[in-house]
């Protein structure tokens, strides 16, 4: 139970890291599209304006886009077969960590931390309050002749914005969880 104890706060501590570098992403697509058939793309400009993000964020999100689909063997295009758009959305998640039981809480004193004796206090611990910001990338690809949604992909997790180099490489890992759905597999 002592080594449970010792090393409870470094699993939690790994598992908070973990859960905050993930992206999480889910796909959705029209089953009667042909995927085969796309060959170029060309980025569908009132949509992308309508993104609620800075100007220089969406050409990150559109650069790890066209990256992505170069990669693919598809090509940029004045006359595309699809026109991609992007939709994004942010939360902020509130956290409260109970330190109550945490560091500082075992030691001498008994009820109510005074008296005598060996075990748990009351006291010292307190509360800890994080915020953190949660972003959803909502990557849209439209059919050019039918003018239908075929595939979306959407990432969420959380947003780095203090460092401009982590932003951008977070950006590109946004974008390439994302397009690792596309095209679909059945």
């Amino acid at each position: 139970m002592k080594n449970l104890i010792k090393i409870a706060p470094i699993l939690l501590f790994a598992v908070l890291l973990t859960s905050c570098s993930s992206v999480r992403v889910a796909a959705d697509y029209d089953r009667e599209t042909n995927f085969d058939q796309y060959k170029t793309f060309a980025f569908f400009k009132p949509g992308i304006d309508k993104a609620e993000i800075s100007d220089i964020d969406k050409r990150r999100i559109l650069r790890a886009i066209e990256a992505e689909l170069l990669a693919k063997g598809m090509t940029k295009s004045e006359n595309p077969d699809m026109l991609i758009s992007i939709f994004t959305k942010s939360n902020q998640r509130v956290n409260v960590y109970n330190n109550a039981w945490g560091a500082g809480a075992w030691g001498w004193g008994g009820f109510g931390g005074w008296g005598w004796g060996w075990g748990p206090g009351f006291g010292w611990g307190g509360n800890q309050v994080s915020t953190r910001t949660e972003g959803m990338l909502f990557i849209d690809f439209i059919d050019t002749n039918k003018k239908e949604l075929i595939w979306q992909g959407s990432g969420t997790g959380y947003l780095v914005t203090r460092n401009v180099d982590k932003k951008e490489a977070r950006i590109k890992e946004f974008v390439a969880k994302t397009m690792e759905q596309f095209p679909p597999t059945e």
